[in-house]
């Protein structure tokens, strides 16, 4: 692994002034390293973080890597990491061409990782030296204690899943937004509504007052304390309140857990809480997986397509470009759905489509010729790259223009009793049902809550949040048995599943069946769903009905 040349340097600062004019942001630092495809395999199970901790999976994960590459050879064009600085690894064989093209993606992945709230938390981070400590610190602790480090280890990953990326996320912006309460929005927006509770006569009354003073100022707020003598301590107050994030179960463990409060112990919170941090550093990037593809495909495109280095190599481009974003009629290409979505949201923008006047609208030919032009899609699409993520940006914007304009749909799968084979079907093109569909598919962890008033003689008593998606019965016996261990005592599980309907599991054994919901393709009977607490105590699991 080595730097780039100062050659195709060059060719990454020109990127980034092109890409800088259409309105991207992002650091001016960036470290682009060379690297073969047996590199590329050693640090993908690493999220490609050099310095990451070591960790057997991560070798399990390098030997399967290494048989797929020998039975399915393949050259990935880049792979970039939300670091500070930002750190991008490509193959040793690209073209120039094709390294304008790959710079544009990386750079529009870059500006993502910097912009979008949702990576806020990452934002102060220097994640490669935070985790070359963190490997050197894991590394002292196997020499002292052995196998036990990797126990800790495969206990705290079974829920890493369960870190309260929300209620982190939440908390810091809240904190953020109460740092800058001015006195302003705190005496229309809380003193004089939840405080004095006045009327809206006289709530009016103020806002004109202040509208004449020239939009407020010191004698305005003179005006104020005269009137309320107690407002200024009670704003003082406000902006000094300190927000406490309510507890994750990781956390909760952390704090309360009497085995980790043990001298001979206390080593494995540190464990625990690398574990942790490495996992709240990459929940953004689950979660906004289809935005950030498209955005950096969407850009790619774009900027390429206006680029003068393309002369010569349309076709290439061409080439590579479709094999990227093609959009396939059956599954889900993150970079195809994201790019053509951006897209769209820009087109309708400029046509000022986002409004009440478009959506009353019932006449199809009134639709498509509809345009105010407005003009700013390319400013609103910067604004969604920067609020929203993957569940927000597809339930917001997917809609039946998208789905008609990209011919998509919502395919079934069927049994042809006469071909005695499966065959797809397109079981709806409405934008509803498509939107549903990949809403499906995002990355939705259970939602676990400490149940503090089932936490009784030493209980830990967790609580699942059913939103009709049962856990996976195959991990819970060793994940209650991971969480017993750090714990220190038994662990309750309350969860839902479905009730027993008579009928197998499995579609297939009802194929031969006449009169079942798949032969006669009628939909299934509803799910019933009843309360089940699992109880994991001295590594034996039982379950009951609540």
């Amino acid at each position: 692994m080595e730097l780039i040349s100062q050659h195709v340097k060059g060719i990454m600062e020109e990127c980034k002034l092109r890409a800088r004019d259409h309105g991207l942001k992002f650091d001016d630092e960036t470290l682009e390293y060379i690297v073969t495809n047996r590199d590329m395999i050693e640090l993908s199970p690493k999220v490609m973080i050099p310095t990451l901790y070591d960790y057997w999976v991560h070798d399990v994960r390098v030997l399967s890597g290494k048989g797929m590459y020998e039975a399915y050879p393949s050259n990935p064009y880049e792979t970039v990491i939300n670091t500070r600085p930002a750190i991008s690894f490509y193959n040793d064989n690209n073209p120039d061409w094709l390294n304008v093209m790959i710079f544009y993606h990386v750079l529009g992945h870059i500006d993502f990782f910097q912009n979008n709230l949702f990576y806020q938390n990452t934002w102060d981070i220097d994640l490669t030296g935070q985790a070359l400590s963190d490997k050197r610190l894991i590394a002292q602790l196997r020499s002292e204690k052995g196998r036990w480090v990797d126990y800790a280890i495969e206990f705290a990953r079974g829920i890493d899943n369960l870190v309260g990326y929300q209620n982190k996320l939440n908390h810091t912006i809240m904190k953020t937004s109460h740092r800058k309460l001015s006195k302003t929005d705190f005496y229309f927006d809380i003193f004089l509504q939840k405080i004095k509770k006045v009327s809206l006569n006289e709530y009016l009354k103020e806002i004109t007052r202040f509208n004449s003073l020239y939009n407020g100022g010191e004698d305005f707020f003179e005006q104020v304390t005269a009137g309320y003598p107690e407002f200024e301590e009670l704003y003082k107050k406000e902006t000094a309140i300190k927000i406490k994030p309510d507890l994750d179960v990781v956390e909760y463990i952390l704090q309360h857990s009497s085995f980790l409060k043990e001298d001979e112990n206390n080593w494995i919170k540190s464990v625990i809480q690398i574990v942790k941090n490495t996992s709240l550093y990459f929940q953004p990037q689950i979660r906004t997986k289809i935005m950030n593809e498209g955005w950096a495909s969407y850009w790619h495109e774009y900027l390429f397509m206006r680029d003068d280095r393309i002369c010569g190599h349309e076709s290439d481009f061409a080439k590579v470009n479709a094999g990227v974003t093609s959009m396939p009629k059956v599954g889900l290409n993150p970079y195809a759905l994201g790019m053509r979505l951006f897209d769209h949201i820009k087109e309708m923008e400029d046509k000022g489509c986002y409004c009440f006047d478009y959506m009353f609208l019932k006449d199809e030919i009134e639709k498509k010729n509809y345009n105010q032009s407005k003009n700013s899609g390319n400013e609103f699409i910067i604004n969604v790259r920067e609020n929203f993520n993957d569940f927000t940006f597809i339930n917001t914007f997917v809609d039946q223009e998208f789905v008609a304009r990209h011919n998509l749909f919502v395919a079934g799968k069927r049994f042809n009793n006469s071909r005695m084979s499966l065959e797809y079907y397109i079981k709806s093109k409405k934008a509803q049902d498509y939107k549903e569909m990949i809403i499906d598919t995002l990355y939705h962890p259970p939602e676990m809550f400490i149940d503090k008033a089932g936490n009784k003689d030493g209980i830990l008593y967790l609580n699942h949040k059913f939103e009709n998606k049962p856990l996976k019965t195959d991990f819970i016996e060793n994940t209650m048995m991971g969480i017993e261990y750090l714990w220190g005592g038994p662990v309750h599980l309350e969860t839902s599943e479905p009730e027993a309907s008579g009928q197998s599991a499995t579609n297939y054994a009802n194929f031969w069946d006449p009169a079942s919901p798949v032969a006669d393709k009628k939909e299934p009977a509803p799910v019933n769903w009843k309360r089940i607490v699992y109880a994991m105590e001295n590594r034996k699991l039982s379950k009951k009905e609540v």
